[in-house]
Order: C-alpha cells, then structure tokens, then sequence
C-alpha cells in the first residue's frame, strides 16, 4: 500500500510540472531555460578615502525566463546582481549612444548636479548577500543614467540611488541598499550595450524569432520610461 501511495504521489508530481503554463506564469519568457553568462564587462567604481576609482569585472547573466539582464558585481565585500529589463537595456543603449554624442561634440560639463541623469532614469531591482551564506537582501532602486568627471577623465555613469529593503528579513531593522555609482568607458559602454542586445540575446538562448511579449517590451522600451 506504502508503495502504491508513493506511485501515485510521483505520478501526480509529474502531471503538475508537465501542465504548468510557462507562458503565463513568465509573460516575458524568450525561452525555458535556467540564467546563464553571456559575458563580462570592465566597470570601474568608488574607491574608499580615494578620488580615483578602481575596474572591477562584472558577469552578465541572462536570465531567459523572466526576458531580464542581471550584472553581477561586488563592491566593498558585498555581492550585487542589479537587474535590467529590456526597456531598461534600450534605454542604456540609447543613452550611451547620446553621451558618445556629447563627448564627440564637446558638449560635457562639469556640474555633476546637472548631468547625474541627464539621459533619463530606469527603474531595476537588485539583490546582495553581505556573506556567502546569509540571506539576500532586495530592493527597487531607481537607476540615473548620465555622466561624470573623475579626476580630468569623464565616464559614462549610472548611478544608482539608496533604496528601501523589500524582504523584511531582518524584521525591525531599517535597512536600505547601497548608493553606488558604476563608471563606463566608451568602450565598456559599447561592450555592455552589445550583451544588453536583444537580438544578441535571443540568439545565446537558442531563439531566432522574438515573441509576442518580447514584441510589447520593445514598443515598451521605444516609448521610454516615465522615472
């Protein structure tokens, strides 16, 4: 009888998983498959008691299901993962696009305050874990794309803002995510902008056309973001 129980029991596990609409639960899904690397980026950031900043190598990690990019990256011994959408990912192309625009035309100024987000806001959320083995921390941090000077030396930034914890798993605690800015070359601007690609993408995950969904987040990301 035990036995027979057990049977019954896989056997319903395996009708389960076999009639789970992927497509509804994932609207945006460009395939079934689990996160995997696409590449990496240069990223230079903040140094403590510096003015100079530090290259730090950042993995890009697709994450097909969901149709969202994650950079991987740890800054002062915390581990990050900060999402990008696809209207988030045409926008920093676009943006690195406007700011190679600028420098070639020498059109940069100075006035941090006034070109912080000079080529718009994306709203993201992110994940970090202090340790290895503790719990991940979430939040959903506005992300200003612009630029700024470090030294003599511009560099195309995102900056993205302090923002409350969403988990709540430090019950009582006032917790919120770190204020960090990310410096990008041209060059590394161009690179992350090719993995941020979605064509680029679709053709790692083994998808040649794009879906419906994929179609609404493009027009999505053609009409910009309102942040």
């Amino acid at each position: 009888m035990k036995k027979f129980i057990l049977m019954c029991t896989a056997v319903f596990a395996c009708f389960s998983c076999s009639t789970i609409d992927m497509a509804k639960r994932y609207p945006n899904m460009v395939a079934d498959l689990d996160p995997f690397t696409v590449g990496t980026v240069d990223v230079s950031f903040d140094q403590l008691f510096s003015s100079k900043v530090k290259a730090v190598p950042v993995t890009v990690i697709f994450y097909p299901r969901e149709n969202t990019v994650a950079l991987e990256f740890r800054y002062e011994l915390v581990r990050y993962r900060q999402f990008w959408d696809q209207a988030g990912r045409q926008r920093f192309t676009d943006a690195v696009e406007l700011y190679k625009h600028d420098f070639e035309n020498k059109k940069l100024e100075t006035r941090y305050n006034k070109t912080r987000a000079v080529y718009g806001k994306v709203q993201s959320h992110i994940e970090w874990e202090t340790f290895k083995f503790t719990s991940t921390y979430k939040s959903s941090p506005i992300l200003e794309l612009g630029y700024r000077f470090r030294g003599q030396s511009p560099y195309f930034a995102v900056l993205q803002r302090s923002a409350k914890e969403e988990t709540g798993v430090m019950s009582g605690s006032d917790i919120d995510s770190q204020q960090i800015t990310m410096y990008y070359t041209k060059a590394q601007g161009d690179t992350l902008a090719g993995l941020f690609n979605q064509d680029f993408l679709r053709d790692q995950a083994g998808v040649s056309a794009p879906q419906a969904a994929e179609t609404e987040a493009e027009n999505a990301a053609d009409q910009g973001d309102a942040y």
